[in-house]
This record gives C-alpha cells, structure tokens and sequence, in this order.
C-alpha cells in the first residue's frame, strides 16, 4: 500500500503528483529531491533504496529478519549495538509489545528494517527508480517490501511509455491528463489494481499527443540498432500502442529484443574468476486482432545445470550447444511444442513484456579483454596503464563505453596521455571519489586501445601500490552481439489473408552489468 506517487526531473520539477490516502504531507516531493540533491555517501547519486539515519519507530512486531539472540544481525553482518538511553529505547519495546527488551534488540529491530531498504523520514518510507531521466517515487506510512514498490515504479513507467511512445519529460507534460487516467486505473487509494497494458486499454480512453520523435535528443538505447544495411524504422522505439499512422492507419510489425547483461571477473593475471549472463527476451507487438506467434529458438538448446536439458530434450547437432542454466516464462507462453523443435507458441498482449527471463553460467567468451597496471615513477609519482581488447567481430561496434578505476586516496592530480590518433575519447579525474574515468564512444571489433595516467601524491605511496588502487571497471553497450549464441531462428504469424504480411524486427544487445579486473 503506498500513499503517494510522483515524477520528478532531474532539476527537481513536480511533473506529476498523486496522492492517494492523505496521511502523508503535501511537501514531501521536495523533502524527497533535497535528501537525493545533497547525498553525502560514496556513491555520486543516491541508489534506488537506500539506508537513512534508521528512527527509533514504534513497530507491531518483534520478529526482526535475523532471527538472532545478540546484539549481532546475522543477515546484514553488522553489530548494533545502541550508544543512546537503555531505558528509553525499552520504553520503545515496552509500547511495542508490553513487555520489556533490552535495548539492543530494539534498537537493532529499527535498523534492520532500515537495511531492507528504508529511507525513513519523519514516519514516511520513501522510494525511487531512475528512469528516462526522471525520477519516479512513491511515500508510504506502512511497512512494505521494498522489492514490491521498485517493481511496483518500473511496471508503471513501462505502462507510461507503452501509451506515450515516447517517455521523458516533454511527453509527461503534453500527455498529463492520460497520464493521471492511468495512475488512477493502476492504483486505487493506494492498492495496486492492475499494470497490464492490455487490460488497461479497456479503461482508458484517451489518445495519446504523440511527441515528435525526430526532435529528441540522440539516445544510446534507441539508436544502438541501426547497423548493417536492414535498419530498424525510427519509430520503433517511440510508438505508442495506442496511437495510429498518420492517416488512421496502423504499421503491423512487431518486435523482439535479445537482451543479455553480463558480469565477468577478472584475475590480475587475466584469467576469468566468474562469469555470468543474465539475459531475457522481449516483444513489443504492434499488430491487431492478436494473432498466434511461433518463435523458433536453437534447435541445440540445452536447459539445465549439468548440461542436460530439463525436458530430457538431446541435440542433434552435436557441437556447439548453447546451455542455460535456467529459464523462466511468461504467463501466455505454451510449451506445448518446446520439448520437440525448442519453439514458442504465444499469444501477445499489448505493450511490452518478457518472453523468457534466462541465466547462463556456463563459459563464454568475453567480449573484453582488460588490462591494468600501477606502478611507482619516482617519489610521489605512479604511472596506470589500461588496455582494452575487443574480442569479437570486426563489423561490430560497441559504444557507450566507459572504463573507471579508483586510485590511492592521497592522489592530487592525475595527467592522461592517449595513444596516437585516438578519436572520441574523453578523461576525467574524479578527485571528491579519487577515481580515473576513459570513455570511448565506439570500439570497432579487433582493435585495441591504451591509456596512460600519471598519478602525483601528496605523500610517499604505501609499500605495495596495487592494495589501494582497483579493481578497474568497466560499462558498455554491444549492438547485434550476445555472448550467449542464444539465436531466434524464425518467428512466424498466424495469417489472417494471403497478403498479409507484418514487419518483423530482431535485435541483439549485450550490455556490461558488472565488468571487473582486478589489479
């Protein structure tokens, strides 16, 4: 149950406000934006849930998520131990439960909940995701999962950008009287009714003011498919589900993205320490009346741990076979034929959903290779040479690509020295985190890039160097690339007439979740 709901820009702008219950104060968008503005933690921007000074609160329960005797939280690993008044926190306990604790345990009960990812102010719980460039929030009084509002804040952007097509700020603001239709459709005094796009357009009935597409900034994810000489029609990424063509009519096509997030560690001498794909497929249709969907995956899919297949399923064709460690599906698929030929039988919603959500930690190829080294230049002074190898194909190219590596705390001033020719690259030092940053804006497949950073030192470095800098970090974006070879062989649309015939787009991305070397 949550009280309140809005977006807010990154400048801090109320864009839209709903407040669903009333027991929360009118002004707290602004207490929200001014905790996040002036955060003071290690990170540059306050996280989507995060620990504030804990309240001593009064609670209904004593069953804290440890489950321990002492003053030690064998969930979190911290010991809390209370420095303030025994007796007025027993005090707390007593009104709790009638009957005295000691005050380690109640002061541990407040900061527990405070670890499951509780901003508290005042008594109001709040919580936010970034997306799009704007924050979306929700306050509560209660004691709710924190997993169950930032999935809750996700399902309505996503509701939000299937109807507008587009989502940022221009479009909230032409389109607030659709957008406040569709808040009061998903939330009723702050219970959650429905986030399905599909059975929201029996509800809401008004059309969406499409925002010129052509006019928005230049943006990583939408433009990161528009490679080889098929290119994906620019309004792919900005339809409304709603909406219709200019002249009334309505583009059948219907779209599938191989979406896979990868996490690698490195050693210091190169070698792969673990390795993981998190990946999922999603559709986006477009096309009427629903038809049925046949989406054919690799005849040489394998599923489950020990490389066998769940369903008992054995490839025929021999080498090569791409091994899940474990799936998941979406309510409309059938499996009926998935044992057989690995093909999914769907009908789709509307709006976008998840297919198949899959875990891969079998060994692939990295697409990175990294290479790191510190070490002393005379007295004050440590020279940091970064590598980076591209591993895959020549005629792919990745961007966005961002390298960042934490140095000695003691560091004053850091000067870069780039290889010879390098074109779109930028450095920066990041002195308040005492971090080096490179950035790439492409990395042709095959090739090879350096970087050289002179570090100087308010005092004599420590006796070994490489304690105290690293591991280096790394962040990117790899269009019509999976690591996986998780491939879609066909997909195929029930036909409604001879000439019917919708537009079928297939897109690959390999994204960096968390890509490290260590030093």
């Amino acid at each position: 149950m949550i009280s309140q709901f809005f977006v807010l820009s990154l400048r801090g702008d109320n864009i839209v406000f709903r407040d669903y219950r009333g027991d929360v104060p009118k002004g707290s968008a602004e207490i929200f934006f001014r905790k996040v503005k002036f955060w003071k933690e290690d990170e540059e921007e306050a996280p989507p849930v995060f620990e504030a000074m804990p309240l001593l609160v009064e609670s209904t329960h004593l069953n804290w998520p440890c489950g321990n005797e002492d003053n030690y939280c064998y969930n979190c690993g911290r010991d809390y131990t209370d420095p303030r008044d025994s007796a007025a926190l027993s005090q707390v306990s007593r009104r709790c439960t009638g009957q005295s604790l000691c005050s380690a345990k109640a002061w541990e009960l407040v900061l527990c909940r405070a670890a499951f990812g509780l901003f508290n102010l005042d008594g109001v719980n709040y919580f936010h995701v970034k997306v799009a460039g704007l924050l979306f929030v929700s306050t509560t009084r209660v004691n709710v999962s924190p997993s169950l509002v930032l999935e809750l804040l996700q399902r309505i952007a996503r509701v939000i950008k299937d109807y507008l097509g587009v989502l940022n700020e221009d479009s909230l603001r032409k389109n607030f009287v659709l957008v406040y239709e569709l808040l009061d459709e998903v939330i009723d005094f702050g219970y959650v009714q429905t986030t399905s796009t599909e059975l929201l357009k029996s509800y809401v009935f008004n059309e969406p003011i499409v925002v010129d597409a052509a006019r928005l900034p230049s943006l990583g994810p939408a433009a990161m498919f528009m490679q080889g000489n098929k290119r994906m029609p620019g309004t792919a990424v900005t339809k409304s589900v709603v909406a219709n063509e200019p002249g009334g009519r309505k583009r059948e096509e219907i779209f599938v993205d191989i979406i896979e997030k990868i996490s690698v560690t490195f050693s210091s001498s190169g070698y792969i320490l673990t390795s993981e794909i998190d990946g999922t497929i999603q559709m986006k249709s477009y096309l009427t009346g629903n038809p049925e969907i046949r989406l054919a995956l690799n005849e040489d899919l394998s599923i489950g741990r020990d490389g066998r297949s769940i369903y008992d399923y054995s490839s025929s064709a021999g080498g090569g076979v791409v091994i899940l460690d474990d799936c998941n599906f979406h309510e409309s698929v059938h499996l009926d034929s998935f044992d057989i030929d690995r093909t999914l039988t769907l009908v789709p919603p509307d709006g976008e959903f998840p297919v198949m959500n899959y875990r891969m930690t079998q060994e692939f190829k990295p697409p990175f290779r990294i290479n790191a080294l510190i070490e002393e230049a005379g007295s004050f002074r440590a020279e940091v040479i970064l590598k980076i190898r591209a591993d895959f194909s020549s005629n792919i190219t990745a961007n966005t690509i961002l390298v960042q590596m934490p140095v000695p705390k003691y560091t004053n001033r850091v000067s870069f020295e780039l290889e010879p020719g390098a074109v779109g690259n930028t450095t920066d030092f990041r002195e308040a985190n005492k971090r080096i940053e490179w950035g790439l804006k492409k990395i042709v497949g095959g090739s090879e890039h350096t970087l050289r950073a002179k570090l100087t030192f308010s005092q004599e470095p420590h006796a070994n160097l490489m304690k105290e800098a690293g591991p280096v970090s790394m962040t990117f974006t790899i269009p019509m690339y999976n690591a996986s070879r998780l491939q879609v062989r066909y997909l195929q649309i029930a036909k409604k007439s001879k000439t019917y015939n919708p537009y079928r787009w297939v897109r690959y991305v390999t994204q960096a979740n968390s890509y490290v070397a260590r030093i």
